[in-house]
């Protein structure tokens, strides 16, 4: 089965792992993570030090190290964490993947356009607790 919308496993990792983050009230291991999330463990340990790098999460070295949030989960939203891994949302390109339209208007009209600025508005919306609050 397909998805109209595709969300990167990089992307889904930080959302689940910051959501994880976001639950717990002490540091959390990449381990840990990557069992509750079921991604590699190599590849969300890159994911985690790109969030690391724009103080989303904050990391501990050690036996006993791990990682939490850098802030506050309220204050982070779902599309700064998007467009930190992702850049910016737009709603350019053809939804059917089309690179030449032999028509002068997109069959879909603005649909397009009005999902992507649904989206947008909803991720804007949304913070880590209320990603962790559902």
């Amino acid at each position: 089965m397909s998805s109209l919308v595709h969300i990167p496993e990089a992307l889904s990792l930080a959302f689940h792992s910051l959501g994880l983050m976001a639950s717990q009230k002490e540091l959390v291991s990449t381990h840990y993570l990557a069992l509750k999330t079921s991604g590699s463990e190599a590849h969300l340990a890159k994911v985690l030090q790109r969030l690391a790098k724009v103080d989303f999460v904050r990391s501990v070295r050690g036996p006993r190290g791990g990682f939490a949030l850098a802030r506050p989960a309220s204050e982070i939203t779902l599309l700064e964490i998007y467009q930190t891994l992702e850049g910016p949302l737009k709603a350019d390109g053809c939804i059917l993947n089309r690179k030449n339209c032999p028509f002068q208007q997109c069959l879909f009209g603005g649909f397009l356009e009005k999902m992507v600025g649904d989206f947008r508005e909803f991720l804007a919306r949304q913070t880590l607790v209320d990603l962790i609050g559902r």
